[in-house]
């Protein structure tokens, strides 16, 4: 078994013969993959506060174990209409240029460990926002799990285009 950092920076493909792991997120219907050398934590986010003037994608921030966690939406990030439903705020922890964030999603899934086999690049349909922030997807039983590029889900402002220009 091949560690999770094995994966082509560039594409986000695993190397031909070896495997990546995910954690999985939805939204949704829609499944993501978070690569797993990339994931801290997952939690609850509660008692969120608002940060003013802050992008809408920005929920507030957060304490975590006496650690200060910006509080993103995916939901947001990726151009979604905030849930109906009120549930309870799941969050996967990330850290990015040495601050720590918690982005916020519908449902935490499972780890799965992927091959070469099943990936392939972004379909050309794929929405811009969405393939801005995407390394490609793995095509599973009838379903696509989207492989998020975490750098860029958290970059904001001018270190976005440096990060899709990339």
């Amino acid at each position: 078994m091949m560690a999770a950092n094995t994966n082509d920076a560039k594409t986000g493909a695993p190397p031909a013969g070896e495997t990546v792991d995910y954690v999985t997120v939805s939204l949704g219907e829609e499944m993501f993959g978070l690569p797993i050398d990339r994931v801290h934590d997952v939690f609850i986010a509660t008692n969120l506060t608002d940060v003013p003037l802050a992008p809408p994608e920005i929920k507030g921030l957060l304490n975590l174990r006496g650690r200060v966690v910006t509080a993103i939406c995916l939901r947001r990030r990726l151009g979604l209409p905030d849930r109906v439903s009120e549930g309870r705020n799941m969050a996967v922890g990330l850290e990015h240029g040495g601050e720590a964030y918690g982005l916020l999603v519908d449902q935490v899934g499972e780890v799965m460990k992927l091959s070469a086999d099943t990936y392939g690049p972004n379909p050309v349909h794929m929405d811009a926002r969405w393939r801005g922030v995407s390394r490609g997807v793995h095509r599973l039983d009838g379903r696509l799990l989207i492989v998020l590029d975490v750098d860029a889900v958290l970059a904001f402002g001018d270190e976005r285009a440096a990060v899709n220009a990339a």
